[in-house]
């Protein structure tokens, strides 16, 4: 898949991949991940895109958001929105979408092929325009789950697909019933 001289980034849809681990209940060692794609080609740049709800005290996901930022990721963050819904239900929304697509397209002089971790749809458009600028895209998630992770159009669109149940094999933590 890919070319030891070719250069890669890894572009991490937090909430998603987040959301596809847990849907396969696999935990991913992001330290195994980096070394593992160190392993296969030039890694240029490893980035992690997360919304942040501001006013937690605590927020579960800041321990993983500083981890990563200390160890070899580039972390991007902007506040959640909340909302009310129309059932009077508090919402919180952090779409990273519109961020993921203008760092991709920017970076994309620098970069052979771009991992992205996404089964978003929404994501169909940039991965046609990188590889209409000369760039392959591989894209991570999931069809092993009950109702798939990954759209349709992405997957078919992008030039190779990855699932995660199999990338877990190789950088997944082991779990207390697996290590057993």
């Amino acid at each position: 898949m890919f070319d030891p001289s070719e250069k890669i980034v890894l572009f991490m849809d937090g909430a998603n991949l987040y959301a596809t681990a847990k849907a396969l209940g696999a935990e991913l060692d992001y330290r195994r991940m980096l070394a593992e794609f160190q392993s296969q080609a030039y890694l240029l740049r490893a980035y992690y895109y997360t919304a942040l709800v501001e006013d937690q005290e605590y927020s579960s996901i800041r321990p993983l958001i500083d981890w990563l930022d200390y160890n070899g990721y580039t972390v991007i963050t902007k506040p959640a929105k909340e909302f009310v819904d129309y059932q009077g239900r508090r919402k919180i929304k952090g779409n990273m979408d519109i961020e993921i697509t203008i760092d991709a397209l920017e970076l994309s002089d620098h970069f052979d092929h771009l991992v992205l971790f996404s089964g978003d749809g929404d994501f169909t458009a940039l991965v046609a325009a990188l590889q209409k600028r000369g760039k392959k895209v591989t894209v991570v998630s999931t069809k092993a789950t009950a109702s798939p992770m990954i759209s349709d159009d992405l997957r078919r669109q992008a030039d190779y697909f990855m699932d995660i149940a199999d990338l877990a094999k190789s950088v997944g933590r082991a779990t207390d019933e697996s290590s057993s």
